[in-house]
C-alpha cells in the first residue's frame, strides 16, 4: 500500500515539476502596427483626448481584480485562522499550507487537531483512498487481503487508516506534544532548484510553535510510530515484521517528501492555470 502511494507520489510530481519548469514570466505580445497618434481636441487635455482616441479604446473590465480578491480573502484566511482553504491539485487537503504566512501566531493544540481532522475525514479522501486501494490490490500487493470485494474493503480500510494516523501523528500529536509547528510554509522565491532544496529539507528541519528551527521530531518519529501502529495491528500477519515496518516507515518519509515539493510549486502552477482560463 505505502508504495502505491508512492508511486502515486512520484507521477504527481513529475508532472507538477514539468509544469513548474515550464511557467516562464509572461510579457504583453509585440504587434507591428503602430498606435496612432491622437492630436488632442480644442479645449480638451492631451488625457481626454487620448481616452476617446481609437486607436486607445477603453480597456475591457479588469480580469485580475477578482484574482486580487481572491488572493486577499486568502491571505485574510491565513492571518485569521493561521490556515489556508487550499487544496492540492484542486483536489486534496492542503490546509496546512501557506502561502503567504509571516509572522503567524503558533496554532494551539485545539487548532492543530481541529485542522488535522478537517483534512483527514475531508469527502475528497474517500475516492482518494478507493483509488489506492484498487491500485493496490491490482497489484495484489499484501496478499493476506486477499482479493474480490472483501480484500478491496480490507485494503480500502487499511489505506484510510494509514492515511488518517499518519496525519495525526505528524501533524497534531507530536507537534502538539514536542511544541513544533506542523505547516507548511511556502518560499515563493528563488530559482527553481533553491525551491526545491528548500521544500525537501523541510522534512528534517521545521518550525518550532516559538518560531525558531530544529530538526522535524514530528515528522520523522511521528511517522516511524505510525508505521509501527499501522503494521502490527490491521495489516496481514505476513507483514508484521521489523523489516516491514521499517520499509513502511521509509516510504511513508519519502512520499511526504514529494507531496511537499508538489506544495511549493503548486501555487505558481494553479496561478497559471487560471491565468490561461
Amino acid at each position: 500500500m505505502k508504495l502505491t502511494r508512492l508511486g502515486i507520489a512520484c507521477f504527481w510530481l513529475c508532472a507538477a515539476l514539468c509544469a513548474a519548469q515550464s511557467i516562464a514570466p509572461q510579457t504583453a505580445p509585440e504587434t507591428d502596427a503602430k498606435p496612432a497618434q491622437q492630436k488632442p481636441a480644442a479645449g480638451a487635455g492631451q488625457s481626454g483626448a487620448s481616452q476617446s482616441a481609437p486607436g486607445n479604446p477603453q480597456p475591457p473590465p479588469d480580469q485580475s481584480k477578482s484574482q486580487e480578491n481572491k488572493s486577499q480573502k486568502e491571505k485574510a484566511q491565513e492571518q485569521t485562522t493561521g490556515t489556508s482553504n487550499d487544496r492540492l491539485l484542486f483536489a486534496l487537503p492542503n490546509f496546512l499550507t501557506l502561502e503567504h504566512g509571516t509572522n503567524l501566531p503558533p496554532l494551539t493544540p485545539g487548532q492543530k487537531f481541529k485542522v488535522v481532522a478537517r483534512g483527514s475525514f475531508d469527502y475528497v479522501q474517500i475516492p482518494w483512498y478507493g483509488f489506492q486501494a484498487g491500485l493496490s490490490q491490482a497489484e495484489n500487493s499484501e496478499e493476506g487481503y486477499g482479493q474480490g470485494a472483501a480484500g478491496y474493503a480490507k485494503r480500502f480500510g487499511a489505506a484510510a487508516a494509514d492515511g488518517t494516523i499518519e496525519n495525526f501523528m505528524t501533524g497534531a500529536i507530536f507537534p502538539t506534544v514536542f511544541h513544533e509547528d506542523p505547516r507548511y510554509f511556502q518560499l515563493g522565491k528563488g530559482s527553481f532548484l533553491h525551491r526545491a532544496g528548500y521544500s525537501i529539507s523541510r522534512i528534517v528541519i521545521t518550525r518550532t510553535d516559538s518560531g525558531h528551527t530544529r530538526f522535524n521530531i514530528s515528522e520523522i518519529f511521528g511517522s516511524a510510530l505510525a508505521a509501527s501502529i499501522s503494521t502490527y495491528s490491521y495489516h496481514p500477519k505476513a507483514d508484521k515484521t521489523i523489516s516491514n515496518t521499517a520499509n513502511v516507515w521509509g516510504t511513508e518519509v519519502a512520499y511526504d517528501t514529494l507531496t511537499i515539493v508538489i506544495k511549493e510549486f503548486w501555487p505558481d502552477i494553479r496561478r497559471a492555470i487560471k491565468k490561461k482560463k
